[in-house]
């Protein structure tokens, strides 16, 4: 009798505690939301997050804050973020530098297990550029130069370690051709020098390097995406002549982990709606990225598979 109304309490206790959890998140948010970019004004990042944020600050009737917290690619503003109260009051807008940087240096928290994923809001793959000076049209012919005059060629990046330069060094694997890496401190230089003909080719960001292909100042003869680009409907994928391959960009929201999974579904459901407005929708495919906006579930997984598949490639770099 003791121990069945043991029971009884505690099962009355976790159903008031569900019950208060979607009260609150029915409420939600009361007060401002702030939503932490751990990188400068005017990137992808920061680019994404105030489209978001702009249309969610309509949906809620109250602001939502782009709070720009650049540094250590990110680290700094996620570091912030984990510490915060999981109320939902408190957001960091990250990209998938969120997965390569655990194997660069040490942190003050865990890529996993200190947050709570909302939801992945776009991707863009890099574009595979070449100098048009370079005689190739496509990857095949690319594969079949690089091979033919190992170590001849160069290709710029903006740093060691970033997706771009990764995404390369993932190509030469699978290629199993030699190409020479230029690393400059951003990616402004590197396209600099790719314009003028110092470095032959690179993998770098839509929005970026979009205006040089539209001028036929670089050519652009791939994506590094699993299927074709809205923006890009004629160019290939890297993977159509390399299966498999996929080196994207992407950008997602996380809570700080405690966040109650009620109010984490109620903000996922609100970004999704505001990605399928036409005025974020349109801003974010103009701008070259891939509208997604999947559940917290799906997100995680993104999140798992990218730190095996970088954590590994990094690894192997030493």
């Amino acid at each position: 009798m003791i121990i069945a109304c043991r029971f009884s309490l505690r099962a009355f206790f976790v159903m008031a505690l569900c019950v208060c959890h979607s009260c609150f998140a029915q409420s939600y948010p009361t007060k401002p939301v702030k939503l932490v970019v751990g990188f400068s004004v005017g990137g992808g990042t920061d680019t994404v997050a105030r489209s978001v944020a702009k249309k969610l600050s309509e949906f809620w009737a109250q602001p939502v804050v782009i709070e720009n917290k650049a540094g250590a690619d990110g680290s700094i503003a996620t570091e912030m973020v984990s510490q915060s109260n999981p109320d939902g009051y408190t957001l960091v807008m990250v990209s998938n530098a969120h997965t390569i940087t655990p194997f660069q240096r040490k942190l003050g928290y865990d890529p996993v297990r200190d947050f709570s994923p909302v939801s992945l809001i776009a991707s863009t793959p890099n574009l595979l550029l070449v100098h048009p000076s370079l005689p190739v049209k496509n990857v095949k012919e690319l594969i079949a130069l690089l091979k033919s005059q190992p170590g001849k060629y160069s290709f710029g990046s903006s740093g060691t370690g970033t997706s771009p330069y990764l995404a390369m060094e993932l190509f030469k694997i699978e290629t199993a051709t030699q190409i020479n890496h230029v690393p400059y401190k951003g990616s402004s230089q590197a396209v600099v020098d790719l314009l003028g003909g110092h470095v032959q080719l690179m993998f770098g960001a839509v929005p970026t390097l979009e205006p040089h292909v539209a001028t036929g100042k670089l050519r652009a003869i791939a994506v590094s995406s699993p299927k074709r680009l809205n923006a890009f409907p004629d160019l290939p994928t890297v993977a159509e002549s390399l299966p498999g391959f996929e080196a994207a960009s992407w950008y997602g929201i996380l809570a700080p982990v405690g966040t109650p999974f009620s109010l984490v579904s109620k903000i996922q459901n609100d970004i999704a709606n505001a990605l399928q407005t036409s005025e974020v929708k349109n801003f974010i495919i103009n701008s070259g990225f891939d509208v997604i906006g999947n559940k917290p579930k799906e997100f995680s997984n993104v999140i798992q598979q990218d730190l095996e598949k970088w954590g590994k490639l990094i690894k192997t770099l030493n």
